[in-house]
């Protein structure tokens, strides 16, 4: 069976999975509500949702999520779909009522979601042998970028490392004319574009881990001024529409929060108190857009004296300075509550890098200069390092992760992550935090050099 055909057919599989789901919801409430009337648009608007969430969700990663991954995610879209057509059901009809039949169906659709995972993962992995991988890479460090490839060796099978500055180019073009997929990381731009260009001729599949420069040129606008093509690139400035609707959405969501989740602040609140009898709300200056500095707040979870030392430095796992009420909220993310009040002034949004403290941020920019293009926007609650990164990661990675979102802002991309950091919420390794001894995220060698140094220089 051909690629082609192979990827026909498991897109078609997926569409059959959502038809099911989509039609588990229709008999629902044909058969329990009796509405006839609103049957097809609320099973209409359900589809959308559905449709949505689990994109934003990665519910269809055959070959690349674990089974439990995929039916977390598949269970995740339908509650979220159910939850906001529920609401809307309930303005429709401005009165509550039983949410017993709409819940059974949830139940359904799990194991329909766990039967379908199972299934199309086996099927999936008896057409797809694992692809023969090579990593070029040009030091050891890059080589530790990639480690989480490890978890993936059903998809990737990694027959051989090549450091790419150390052989000629065509004795490098010929190691790797016999594998299928080809990852490169650190290399410099024109060593990398001989082997894209090779790789796309031989038709091998290529994963890079890009630069800096490559996030930034692409968000930049094709101009067509002259005979040549011109790209034009310029600091992050969203229309004045879009940022308009940003911030109303900010104010919204912000002051719904704070209404909705006012009883849970309020328990946070008094058990920090009734610990250790001291302020419960810790106050600390962080670095918003344009380098602005303002007070973030959030629910104490570490000592009152945690760092008598003056020095500044991010929780690490083991941290003795976490109170034992405070790694209960840190972990379900109750600590970031009172953010909703920053957000409402105006010093923070929704969506956004996350504020990094000015001493940390420069410890970060002495080291990798370009990690000041963060500020572009308004700092964040939530954003693209904050959901697919972890509390501990590279600060050279989160830079590429917000740049990747300034460079490509829009309200549709905005509520994605939104919903996405729902997912996170029950993740674990989200809240990891650094290695015991260290004071940021920059991690170093068993040389003790630190690992961005060959990042600060390419």
């Amino acid at each position: 069976m051909t690629e082609y055909a192979k990827g026909a057919l498991f897109r078609s599989n997926k569409i059959l999975h959502l038809i099911i789901t989509i039609l588990l919801l229709f008999g629902c409430l044909h058969f329990f509500y009796q509405d006839q009337e609103h049957t097809l648009l609320f099973s209409i608007i359900y589809s959308f949702l559905a449709l949505f969430m689990m994109r934003t969700y990665n519910a269809y990663q055959i070959g690349m999520s674990r089974i439990r991954t995929l039916v977390y995610s598949q269970l995740l879209a339908n509650i979220v779909a159910i939850a906001v057509l529920y609401f809307l059901m309930v303005l429709d009809r401005l009165k509550f009522f039983s949410p017993l039949p709409l819940l059974g169906v949830l139940g359904i659709q799990f194991i329909w979601n766990f039967l379908w995972s199972c299934l199309t993962n086996t099927f999936y992995f008896k057409l797809h042998q694992p692809e023969r991988t090579v990593i070029i890479y040009n030091d050891k460090d890059d080589l530790l970028r990639l480690s989480e490839i490890e978890n993936y060796e059903r998809k990737f099978c990694i027959e051989n490392t090549i450091q790419g500055t150390a052989i000629e180019l065509s004795e490098l073009l010929h190691e790797i004319s016999s594998f299928k997929a080809v990852f490169i990381v650190g290399i410099n731009e024109t060593l990398r574009n001989e082997i894209e260009k090779y790789c796309v001729e031989k038709n091998i599949y290529c994963y890079i881990m890009p630069h800096v420069g490559d996030i930034i040129t692409m968000g930049s606008k094709h101009m067509e001024l002259f005979s040549v093509p011109v790209f034009r690139v310029t600091r992050a400035a969203p229309n004045i529409e879009y940022a308009a609707l940003k911030r109303g959405m900010d104010i919204i969501i912000s002051l719904l929060g704070i209404i909705l989740l006012s009883p849970f602040m309020l328990l946070t609140a008094l058990a920090i108190k009734l610990y250790d009898g001291e302020n419960v709300i810790y106050k600390q200056v962080r670095l918003t857009k344009d380098r602005r500095e303002f007070y973030i707040y959030k629910f104490r979870s570490m000592k009152v004296d945690a760092e008598r030392d003056g020095v500044a430095r991010l929780a690490s796992d083991n941290d003795d300075r976490i109170t034992p009420i405070g790694k209960v909220i840190r972990a379900c993310r109750l600590d970031e509550l009172p953010q909703l009040f920053n957000i409402l002034r105006g010093d923070m949004s929704i969506v956004g890098p996350r504020p990094e403290r000015p001493e940390i941020a420069e410890q970060y920019e002495q080291i990798l200069p370009s990690f000041s293009l963060r500020l572009q926007v308004r700092a964040g609650l939530t954003g693209l390092a904050q959901v697919y990164g972890k509390y501990n990661t590279d600060p050279y990675d989160k830079l590429r992760m917000d740049l990747m979102y300034i460079n490509n802002m829009s309200l549709l991309k905005d509520l994605k992550l939104i919903f996405a950091t729902v997912k996170v919420l029950f993740m674990k390794d989200s809240t990891s935090g650094i290695s015991d001894g260290q004071t940021t995220a920059v991690t170093e060698n068993k040389d003790k050099k630190n690992t961005l140094h060959q990042e600060k220089i390419r």
